[in-house]
């Protein structure tokens, strides 16, 4: 946990979930500039008191620093919201100060001032200005903030098609703020977002069927080679079982396991609510009627009855929020030997070089080479 100094005081923020290895902070330079920027505009700070609402706020720091202001955060992070929770109650902050919604809820009716944290995702940042647009007007402070890195000509580009004039300001601290003003009348187009393909042949029972992607999720454009390794190498299996696809992405892996066993009880668990959203409009576009899931934003298996499933499916992530470090890819493991049944079985896969077998081995006391190719594995583990 570190605190973050401002002109509205100081804050004790910390990523969810808290992990006292972590060593990287709730918030950055981007964050410390766009407070400032509200306080010390040119012209004079930034009227709150209207309908103010932050998009993107990766740990709460931008809320749990306004929540005087009652702002509405829009995040597409469960463990984000997670830890904007968190800040409110450390900080002894009100816990309705910040209205949390997701990127899937509708956006306030009015909005007087938004504040963006610039995506990694450029779609992302994309879909929610169309979400967004229609509820700002002449008169609405739009303020980005971002690092250097992250904010691009394409960036502003995106602004200005979809909002309004947009420039940029000065770096500071290898941060920058992106200034839009918006024009109601703007012909912005249709969201183009979600998108859908069809999957490749070879694959199994998904072979040929249309996946959609809401944007920010991964592999939106086709099929990742891993995933399609792991697709082509699942188990065949029946009768009723708990299977769950845990950080589900588009819903892809799930949906061939739902498909393969018509007794298998499907989960599909994601901390993005774009990824839920995904999974469940590709599970319902080929499922057939009568079909039944679940669709769970968790931190993983951390909510999952013990002992319960018998088969767990993973492409787990190397980084989160810029942060790249296995600790997500070793909390999933260790979910899953708990949330496994004895006999259970979790299937990973992964890049070659990540190592996971050696992680596996440690778990469970096993692991089995399921497939493999130059540059993926697919592993089974099976809890004793």
């Amino acid at each position: 946990m570190d605190r973050m100094t401002t002109a509205r005081g100081e804050f004790d923020l910390a990523r969810f979930p808290e992990d006292p290895r972590d060593q990287l902070r709730a918030w950055d330079a981007a964050d410390e500039y766009l407070l400032r920027h509200l306080d010390e505009r040119e012209g004079g700070p930034v009227d709150l008191s209207g309908s103010l609402v932050v998009l993107g706020d990766r740990w709460g720091a931008l809320v749990t620093a306004l929540a005087a202001h009652r702002p509405v955060q829009i995040s597409d992070s469960f463990l984000g919201q997670q830890a904007t929770r968190a800040g409110l109650e450390r900080n002894g902050l009100d816990a309705d100060a910040v209205r949390l919604r997701t990127t899937r809820d509708a956006p306030p009716d009015r909005i007087d001032v938004l504040l963006v944290r610039v995506p990694k995702s450029l779609a992302l940042l994309e879909d929610q200005l169309h979400r967004l647009a229609p509820h700002v007007h002449e008169g609405t402070v739009v303020v980005g903030a971002g690092m250097v890195t992250e904010i691009h000509t394409s960036t502003l580009k995106l602004f200005e098609r979809v909002l309004g004039p947009t420039r940029t300001s000065l770096a500071v601290k290898k941060a920058r703020l992106i200034f839009c003003s918006p024009d109601p009348g703007l012909p912005r187009g249709a969201n183009p977002w979600p998108r859908s393909y069809a999957l490749p042949a070879g694959i199994g029972v998904v072979s040929g069927l249309t996946v959609v992607n809401h944007a920010g999720v991964f592999s939106a454009e086709r099929l990742d080679a891993g995933t399609r390794l792991l697709l082509g190498s699942l188990p065949a299996r029946t009768g009723p079982e708990r299977v769950v696809d845990l950080g589900c992405g588009n819903g892809v892996v799930g949906l061939a396991a739902a498909l393969a066993n018509g007794e298998a009880e499907v989960t599909f668990i994601d901390e993005s609510y774009q990824a839920l959203a995904s999974a469940e409009a590709t599970f319902l576009a080929n499922a057939g009627a009568g079909a039944v899931a679940r669709f769970v934003a968790a931190d993983g298996l951390a909510d999952f009855p013990p002992g319960t499933a018998d088969l767990v499916l993973n492409n787990p992530p190397f980084h989160t929020h810029r942060g790249r470090t296995d600790a997500t890819a070793w909390r999933m493991f260790n979910g899953s030997r708990a949330a496994l049944r004895r006999g259970g079985e979790l299937w990973v896969v992964g890049n070659r070089h990540l190592g996971y077998h050696v992680k596996l081995r440690r778990l469970f006391g096993n692991c089995a080479v399921v497939a493999s190719d130059p540059k993926f594995v697919v592993l089974r583990a099976v809890k004793r």
